[in-house]
């Protein structure tokens, strides 16, 4: 063991090191650190939650990659493409691709006996999303049932086995009676209220399409790190194969398709960054004001190691070794606190949320660990150079007059 860490350990550890008067202020110094890293955690535990839920939410509707006719709109009455078995096997084939699926969507109008609503039909085979968000009931079966969200069952007077009419406006008025098989939520207002979810068989008859044709395909990605790389395989797997009346596929990924939510999510990151770089700034106020306290509660000390022959470069590193030593106790019941805090709301959801401004009505939690890793490391190493400047004052300290007047 090195003579500066021995002597930094021997008084940080001692029971009797510090003075009554400094005492008080190295536990507000702890306390200060130990609060700045808590924040810290929990901030980014809550915003990659925040983050993780809400892609989710909207993957769950529109999936993470979409391709498409090239001729729509930005409407839900989509245009027909073919979609054959070797495309969907050319797809699934595509690194990181987790599932592949086609879909199909109808506007049309939803009329009960006191009430109607304006909805999308939308028709898949994917239902594990929404497996996990039922309310009650279950998923459709056969064509006539469809799920429905508890927003529109609740704005339409709707449960589980009632039956009502869907109008829908093409080249002729369609219109089919459906039955309510299941009632979903997800918490997303923008969602919840359009859609209406049921067979794709029930809307390919709506429209008078053969088996190949859909309004598009959607795609999971296994790893959102890969999103971009793999929407540019796609792309490049679709776009050089048009079909035979012309029409290009169109692939987007699912930022482009809501690029207002995820500018939303953008700022979290930028709330993120500010709430870290004030979280440092008081910590570090706390690591020096500690450092400072040390060092004049050690002033005899310093006198006498200099007069030993001490350098102030090694007396230098006895006290940064100890002011880490206290930033390293800040920080591990700092990471406990914010862990256990964010452990607590991921298990109970106790803090709740007004899901129609938040999407969720929790605070939502995530534990990236390379985050927590790369914190940890950046706050620590950012901490022991600060601790540079205010452990300069021992150049300044005389160990003649140390000696004189102690």
């Amino acid at each position: 063991m090195r003579a500066e860490s021995f002597i930094a350990k021997r008084l940080y550890f001692s029971p009797k090191g510090g003075k009554e008067a400094s005492r008080p202020a190295i536990k507000i110094a702890l306390a200060g650190i130990i609060i700045g890293v808590a924040v810290m955690i929990l901030t980014l535990c809550i915003v990659v939650g925040f983050k993780q839920t809400i892609t989710q939410k909207i993957a769950g509707f529109g999936a993470h990659i979409q391709v498409t006719s090239f001729e729509n709109n930005n409407t839900y009455e989509l245009s027909a493409i073919e979609v054959t078995d070797s495309l969907m096997e050319q797809l699934a084939s595509i690194p990181h691709i987790r599932s592949a699926h086609r879909f199909l969507t109808k506007p049309g109008i939803l009329k009960t006996d006191d009430a109607f609503r304006g909805i999308v039909l939308k028709g898949t085979s994917y239902w594990d999303y929404f497996d996990d968000n039922l309310l009650c009931g279950t998923v459709p079966r056969t064509e006539q049932q469809v799920l429905v969200s508890k927003q529109l069952a609740d704005w339409l007077h709707l449960q589980v086995d009632s039956s009502f009419y869907c109008y829908f406006v093409g080249e002729r008025l369609s219109v089919r009676k459906l039955c309510v098989s299941g009632i979903y939520t997800t918490g997303f207002g923008e969602f919840d209220g359009l859609f209406v979810l049921g067979q794709e068989q029930t809307v390919r008859r709506l429209n008078g399409w053969s088996d190949s044709l859909a309004s598009g395909i959607e795609l999971l990605v296994d790893d959102w790190t890969y999103l971009d790389e793999t929407a540019d395989r796609v792309y490049f797997a679709t776009v050089n194969n048009p079909q035979e009346d012309g029409t290009v596929y169109c692939t987007q990924t699912i930022g482009q398709l809501n690029p207002q939510i995820f500018a939303w999510l953008d700022l979290l990151d930028m709330n993120v960054i500010v709430i870290i770089l004030l979280m440092l700034c008081v910590s570090g106020f706390n690591i020096v004001s500690g450092l400072i306290i040390l060092i004049l509660d050690s002033v005899g000390l310093i006198g006498m190691l200099k007069a030993m022959g001490a350098t102030n470069r090694f007396v230098r590193r006895v006290f940064i070794t100890q002011a880490a030593m206290l930033v390293g106790k800040g920080m591990l019941w700092g990471n406990v606190i914010g862990l256990a805090l964010a452990l607590l709301q991921y298990l109970t959801h106790w803090i709740p949320l007004d899901a129609a401004t938040y999407y969720v009505s929790y605070v939502p939690m995530a534990f990236p660990v390379w985050g927590l890793v790369l914190l940890n490391a950046g706050t620590m190493a950012l901490s022991v150079f600060i601790l540079l400047a205010p452990s300069a004052i021992v150049t300044k300290i005389s160990p003649a007059k140390v000696l004189q007047f102690g």
